[in-house]
């Protein structure tokens, strides 16, 4: 792979995980479900008068738009706005990769191999101790089995539009573009309805009356650069290169999370979660590389 292209998919992890910062930031000034709300709205305009809708079944489109852009976000935002550290539910959020892989078996009759399930059971784990090390007092506030189970929430409806996505592509082959821009129109609705429900027509006109620089630039840092511009870029790398090549790389996105969370937010861990983390990581590499270590140590014997 070229140095430029490496560049860009770079930049493209690095967006994505500051993406979780920006998250919190924007949170600090606007409800949870009225931000998501705004930011696929600018997603979505002025965006679909320049892309052509997808050839694809209306019913596909909204499931995708659902879970993964309703369901993933509304979680995630909800988690974040409840306390959930930035940087950590950068890296429980990749539970969508196992989550993905269960539902595959279940749903597609894909099958699991050691490496996945030895890198389930792992994560399972490293889990398990950022869940404890927040009930029992021993991190930074906000980890509590509440925001826990929201961010797996959201991991689990990434999931649910992996599968969906690999539906939609199965016959037929779709612009990454094309279904980023027009799904964002069906998450519109329900986010705001949300939020009329839940937060109140009162906190919606005083967030819109007194919305700050700092929300108004990271709704236009969560539209087009985490999404417009990053699933661009990324969309147009993994048509050009085996996925291989380029998916792995999604694994530096936690760690752009936890540092960016570190140095602008102030994050820190406690020894249990810093072992939980590295827990996870190992789970994912090994879910990714095992497969490829266990095949090369074959074919050397």
């Amino acid at each position: 792979m070229p140095v430029k292209d490496m560049l860009l998919a770079l930049c493209v992890v690095v967006a994505w995980g500051v993406n979780f910062v920006v998250i919190k930031l924007g949170l600090h000034g606007m409800p949870p479900f009225l931000l998501a709300g705004l930011r696929f709205t600018l997603v979505a305009f002025p965006a679909i008068l320049f892309v052509k809708r997808p050839h694809i079944p209306l019913r596909w489109l909204l499931v995708y738009g659902i879970t993964i852009s309703f369901g993933q976000f509304a979680f995630l935002f909800l988690a974040i706005k409840l306390g959930m550290p930035a940087g950590l539910a950068s890296l429980v959020l990749q539970a969508q990769a196992f989550f993905t892989l269960l539902l595959g078996a279940l749903l597609l009759a894909e099958k699991l191999r050691w490496n996945h399930i030895a890198g389930i059971v792992i994560a399972t784990l490293g889990m398990f101790l950022l869940a404890t090390s927040g009930m029992e007092g021993q991190g930074i506030a906000g980890i509590t089995l509440t925001t826990m189970m929201l961010t797996l929430a959201a991991a689990l409806s990434w999931a649910l539009g992996n599968i969906t996505n690999k539906i939609i592509l199965r016959n037929r082959k779709v612009p990454v573009m094309s279904l980023v821009v027009w799904s964002a129109l069906v998450p519109i609705v329900p986010f705001f309805a949300c939020s009329w429900w839940f937060e109140g027509s009162e906190t919606i006109v005083d967030s819109l009356a007194n919305i700050s620089l700092q929300t108004l630039l990271a709704l236009v840092y969560l539209a087009f650069i985490a999404t417009i511009v990053g699933y661009a870029i990324w969309g147009n790398l993994l048509s050009r290169y085996e996925t291989w090549r380029i998916a792995p790389l999604s694994l530096l996105v936690p760690v752009v999370g936890l540092v960016s969370a570190a140095l602008v937010l102030d994050e820190t861990l406690s020894p249990q979660q810093i072992v939980g983390a590295a827990v996870i990581v190992a789970g994912l590499l090994v879910n990714v590389f095992g497969g490829m270590v266990s095949q090369r140590l074959l074919v050397r014997t």
